[in-house]
């Protein structure tokens, strides 16, 4: 008898797993998780410093890990802010896992913070498999990507708990459609809520926060119809030909990336008010 195992499954219920943990964990210390995802160049870190800055000037507790296969040009830019950042180098891995997430923020994450902004790898495919013990999960997409952008990503669209639009000060001169984008996001993902912003003009800004702290304090958040199933999948199979092997492939929703590589050694710095201080990562 051997057990066949599946792998994608496998790797995706220890993420899952480890999520819980971090969630449990970080709600217990009064800290909720903000998940943004986007592709690169949507804008993501220009409306992120703003919000930053938002919650300065209102006094609200925040923090924000940014992550990027390279350079520290992101952090840079969000601890102009003036709260406490951390860059995450991933050396190639193309979204963060909650294991990770969990190493980098162990040591300095610190205390209060209510909101956690964690910007992840621009990327709309791999990040959208992975939960990071995140309350709030949003997606942005900027005006100059396409009105079909929720089609052709329907996981990532599709289990946002919010829809952000970015750059909409440049709308009308890119044609961007917003009823037929609002018209897509909601055949992927009926019901959530689709904000417009620019953070240029300043337009929209704090209403993410405004989100966000409704989430820390217990609203409930919209639930997409694409619901997670367990990862845990395995086979018992008795003929000996079998041994030794394994596969994966996405779960029976579709509702998950085929993705499982995985790379240790993350490099992290601390950008706190401009100054870079090395940090440990938990391996």
């Amino acid at each position: 008898m051997c057990r066949v195992v599946d792998l994608h499954q496998a790797v995706l219920a220890k993420n899952d797993r480890a999520a819980d943990t971090l969630r449990a964990e970080l709600t217990a210390r009064g800290t909720t998780v903000v998940n943004l995802l986007s592709s690169p160049g949507s804008g993501k870190t220009a409306l992120l410093e703003r919000e930053l800055v938002e919650a300065r000037d209102r006094a609200v507790p925040v923090a924000a890990l940014t992550a990027d296969l390279a350079t520290e040009n992101d952090a840079a830019r969000l601890a102009r802010s003036g709260v406490p950042v951390k860059q995450v180098l991933t050396d190639g891995l193309c979204h963060l896992e909650a294991g990770m997430l969990a190493g980098h923020l162990e040591g300095w994450l610190p205390d209060p913070v209510r909101l956690l902004f964690v910007e992840n790898v621009g990327n709309l495919v791999c990040p959208a498999s992975y939960d990071l013990g995140e309350t709030l999960r949003v997606v942005l997409a900027s005006v100059t990507e396409g009105e079909d952008k929720p089609l052709k990503y329907p996981t990532a669209f599709g289990l946002a708990h919010l829809v952000v639009v970015t750059k909409t000060d440049i709308a009308e001169a890119v044609g961007f459609d917003e009823e037929t984008f609002r018209a897509n996001v909601e055949r992927v993902n009926p019901g959530v809520e689709v904000l417009l912003t620019s953070a240029r003009r300043e337009a929209g800004v704090g209403l993410l926060l405004d989100r966000a702290l409704a989430a820390a304090a217990g609203t409930p958040v919209h639930t997409p119809v694409m619901a997670r199933e367990p990862h845990q999948h395995s086979h018992d199979h008795t003929d000996d030909a079998h041994a030794d092997h394994t596969h994966e492939h996405s779960d029976h929703t579709g509702a998950r990336a085929d993705h499982t590589h995985h790379r240790t050694g993350d490099g992290a710095q601390d950008h706190t008010n401009g100054t870079a201080a090395m940090a440990q990562p938990r391996s």
